[in-house]
């Protein structure tokens, strides 16, 4: 067995015209560089299975609020991690070492704040409420994060992301609202992108 292995659903959001430049359509690599020079966003994970070395991390979920500049060398992600707050102390430790890259294995290269420079504001827990009913998915930590989807963008080529994987089907998608208010990361949007998929992840390829 692997020292860790984490699946189940993802959905994110950013400040991006959809389809986001971060993006692959249809096989092809987007332009990379955000819509506005600037991004910021929320991303969530519905743990469906997994562990951590002896910790069970199922039925848990993690949301992680963002920003981030073109311009700035090294682009570092700025970031609060937010960890369901019916984890008990040793799942909250587990998961956020995982989702900051301190475990290694598939983080070092689907997360960009894990492989790149980054300023980790803080992990702590939250109450989670997550929905990832395709086309219509929300989901909310506390009172910092709300994310909720309007509707699919219509006619699309296939479209992958980094974070849940190129390697993994998904949907680009548009948000009804995406709004982040914790010290720093302070923004409300709608309209903008977002993105559904799975995700499978683990300390090996």
């Amino acid at each position: 067995m692997p020292d860790w292995a984490l699946a189940g659903t993802y959905l994110e959001a950013c400040n991006c015209d959809a389809i986001c430049p971060c993006r692959r359509v249809g096989g092809r690599p987007g332009a990379g560089r955000s819509t506005h020079g600037v991004c910021v966003g929320a991303l969530s994970w519905q743990i469906e299975s997994g562990h951590v070395s002896e910790v069970d991390a199922a039925d848990l979920s993690v949301v992680l609020a963002f920003r981030y500049s073109d311009d700035e060398p090294g682009s570092p992600w700025t970031y609060f991690i937010y960890v369901d707050e019916r984890a008990d102390e040793a799942q909250r430790e587990a998961l956020g070492e995982v989702f900051t890259g301190q475990r290694g294995g598939t983080a070092d290269e689907q997360f960009p704040w894990a492989f790149k420079p980054a300023n980790l504001l803080g992990v702590r827990p939250a109450a989670i409420e997550i929905d990832h009913t395709p086309g219509r998915g929300w989901f909310r930590a506390g009172g910092e994060v709300s994310v909720r989807v309007r509707e699919p963008v219509p006619d699309q080529e296939p479209v992958t992301c980094l974070i849940p994987g190129h390697h993994r089907s998904g949907r680009e998608l548009f948000t009804d609202l995406l709004d982040v208010s914790d010290g720093p990361l302070e923004f409300e949007l709608s309209g903008v992108c977002a993105y559904e998929s799975t995700f499978e992840y683990s300390a090996r390829d």
